[in-house]
């Protein structure tokens, strides 16, 4: 089935967590009932291997394995976006497997190389695509330093259809829309709570871990968004914006511990995260989350 993958990006790309199982192996048959209930609920375009799924502590044969087992999990009801990154040949072998698995595009994660040239991140991706055999391209932006002449240049190349803008600038996001070509899709790539401000300057959609755990919210504030309902948006946002607050807790280091400590609350154990990120949770954040949980009644 062909999928309007302008409408998608558009959407809310939901970023799925990588289970495991008892002795800490990839388990991906656990996401089973997640997608299903995320791709009911509305989400437009489920994410793997991105960082909500935990990439960086995957292999590359373990995020092979994701993307092909996803891939089959969501079938032909919605277009699947598939992260790849790190080395040149770790990123370009999985843009190869995604492409084989049937994944619709892919979102290319900057570079985290501690030496990163703006002209050679340009090669990077158009390396990536080429193993891909052209598939189309979100670019996943979470340093605005490379500038917006980089950025532009980045979005020039053949097959890119949208960014994944993950800084905390508005007003960059705004300069680099102005200076790139118009059919591009700017994606609030800092989840729910940045997703207005993202609006406001002309983003449309954004990414989300919630859906893991509340994809009906997510869908909810989306609708309110395309809308030009902020009122209603901010409000939805506020309801879930505690959730928001203990991801982003020891540097941001428990962010996917929140989305899989609320999945053992709900029933749907997908394990636990591996370090760096933290695990468990602290008492007081696992209260915290009890209380998020039971006073919008997900629990």
């Amino acid at each position: 089935m062909k999928h309007d993958l302008d409408r998608a990006l558009s959407g809310i790309s939901g970023i799925l967590v990588t289970p495991y199982d008892g002795d800490g192996e990839i388990a991906p048959a656990k996401l089973a009932p997640i997608v299903d209930r995320v791709l009911g609920a509305g989400v437009h375009m489920p994410v793997v291997n991105g960082n909500t799924g935990e990439f960086y502590a995957l292999t590359t044969d373990e995020a092979c394995t994701m993307v092909r087992e996803v891939a089959g999990l969501v079938g032909d009801r919605a277009p699947l976006l598939a992260g790849v990154g790190r080395g040149i040949r770790d990123a370009c072998r999985l843009a190869k497997v995604s492409a084989e698995a049937g994944a619709s595009a892919l979102m290319i994660h900057q570079p985290p190389d501690p030496f990163v040239a703006p002209r050679g991140v340009v090669d990077y991706v158009r390396a990536v695509s080429d193993a891909a055999d052209g598939l189309p391209i979100m670019l996943y932006l979470r340093n605005d330093a490379i500038g917006t002449k980089a950025i532009a240049e980045l979005c020039g190349l053949p097959g890119v259809k949208g960014v994944k803008w993950a800084t905390p600038n508005p007003m960059k996001l705004a300069e680099a829309m102005a200076a790139c070509d118009p059919s591009i899709t700017w994606v609030g790539g800092l989840a729910e709570v940045w997703a207005p401000p993202f609006y406001a300057v002309g983003a449309r959609g954004f990414t989300s871990g919630l859906i893991n755990v509340w994809p009906e919210r997510s869908v909810a504030i989306h609708k309110a968004l395309d809308g030009g309902d902020y009122d209603t948006a901010g409000r939805l946002i506020r309801e879930m914006r505690a959730f928001e607050d203990i991801r982003a807790e020891e540097l941001n280091g428990t962010n996917v511990t929140g989305v899989k400590a609320a999945l053992q609350a709900l029933g749907m154990d997908c394990g636990p995260t591996r370090p760096p990120s933290a695990w468990p949770l602290t008492t007081a954040q696992q209260d915290k989350l009890q209380a998020f949980l039971k006073s919008n009644g997900l629990i």
